[in-house]
């Protein structure tokens, strides 16, 4: 059976979905069947890995509303093994149009447990926000990966993540895990970098993940040329940090 883990943070600005992108993309350079879920209405994810959103002609929108099978609206990213469901921005109003319907925290994992077990990982990329399409991703779960962007209001985010996973786990996914915490645009000149890490730490110890992603120039242009980081320059920080990562998680969950 697959495993599925979201990524998820409220705050904006972590690193969210460069980790989603580059550890998808890593864990397929290690010969792993990979699927990754844009739930983001602005489809970061989706234009990432180098498909252009305007094209599209079935997307997770699709999935939520009814309109097709989820494995219908699957699409090969060009990379090996790393397939998506991509995202648009009809995903915007989707809250509004699920807000009667009755089960509608449990949407994606209805749509997901048919396909689960084609992929040995399933990894659900989210909007900066707590709102009904993270819910859904965090009921789809099995764990959840917190990036934690090394600044000032890093603790207070993971409080109240912290209390939004209790919610979910008493509410509508009681197996719920934090899979990891993954320290983010980590600046080892800057004390505020070192002493966020050294706090985060103390109070999750070891689901805090050894590997830490740098700021690193690489992270921040290859998105623009709709490639992943690895495809980018494999060579970089950036690139090489998520490389580490994914063998750090394929590892703990005994499939390196």
């Amino acid at each position: 059976m697959g495993k599925i883990i979201t990524i998820a943070n409220q705050k904006g600005g972590v690193g969210k979905t460069a980790t989603a992108i580059n550890l998808a993309v890593s864990l397929a350079f290690a010969g792993k069947d990979i699927l990754l879920v844009d739930t983001d209405p602005q489809g970061n994810s989706t234009s990432g890995v180098g498909i252009s959103r305007d094209n599209l002609d079935k997307s997770i929108y699709d999935v939520y509303t009814g309109k097709c099978e989820i494995g219908d609206a699957i699409k090969p990213t060009g990379i090996d093994n790393l397939k998506i469901l991509p995202s648009t921005v009809d995903l915007l109003g989707i809250e509004i149009e699920l807000v009667d319907k009755e089960g509608r925290e449990r949407v994606l994992y209805n749509a997901i447990r048919s396909i689960r077990d084609m992929y040995p990982y399933i990894l659900i990329d989210c909007p900066p926000s707590l709102g009904l399409l993270t819910l859904n991703a965090l009921v789809a779960a099995d764990s959840v990966l917190i990036p934690v962007q090394c600044e000032y209001y890093a603790l207070e985010g993971l409080g109240l993540l912290t209390k939004t996973l209790r919610f979910v786990r008493s509410s509508f996914n009681p197996t719920l895990e934090v899979e990891g915490i993954v320290l983010t645009m980590f600046d080892p000149r800057n004390n505020l970098s070192r002493e966020v890490a050294q706090e985060v730490r103390k109070h999750f110890g070891d689901k805090v993940y050894n590997t830490v992603i740098p700021r690193n120039v690489t992270l921040g242009e290859a998105p623009s040329y709709g490639k992943p980081a690895l495809l980018y320059d494999i060579r970089s920080k950036g690139a090489q940090s998520y490389l580490s990562l994914a063998k750090e998680i394929l590892n703990e969950n005994g499939t390196g």
